[in-house]
């Protein structure tokens, strides 16, 4: 009988060694501005972030996005494979400016997807909704404004 109580006290453990990473788990968010316009964005940081990006997502806020960084200022190519939801795609280089944008990305529901890539090297990839780029009147050359926390 103190053998089953022993098996299932391991159990409990492994089970809550399991699961704690994921409930610990939190988003890292940030404020990105370009103009008088800020979005609240979701970090990027990690290989699989950066993999998964905003694949899968039925809708975004508005005032939201993806903020993707790396960790050298490269020519960083996107696709739209298993993204549900249309995006603006804008890539920013070290000095925080607008150096290309693809406007009104659409969702690529089948292989093979095209792959975006930009004419210059960028830092940072900022996947907002599409539309939002134009509506606020964002053009290469804008400067962006943030503070990462």
């Amino acid at each position: 009988m103190p053998w089953k109580i022993f098996l299932i006290i391991i159990l409990i453990i492994v089970v809550g060694l399991l699961i704690y990473p994921h409930l610990k788990k939190e988003k890292k968010e940030s404020r990105v501005c370009f103009k008088s316009h800020c979005f609240l964005v979701e970090l990027a940081l990690t290989p699989e972030e950066k993999s998964r990006g905003l694949m899968y997502r039925e809708s975004l806020p508005k005032d939201r996005g993806m903020f993707f960084i790396y960790e050298r200022e490269g020519e960083h190519s996107f696709w739209m494979k298993n993204v549900l939801i249309p995006l603006d795609i804008i890539w920013i280089d070290k000095d925080k400016k607008v150096v290309y944008m693809a406007e009104n990305c659409r969702p690529c529901p089948e292989l093979p997807c095209p792959s975006i890539k930009p004419d210059n090297h960028a830092k940072y990839v900022f996947e907002i909704n599409a539309g939002l780029a134009s509506e606020i009147g964002l053009s290469v050359g804008d400067q962006l404004e943030f503070e990462i926390n």
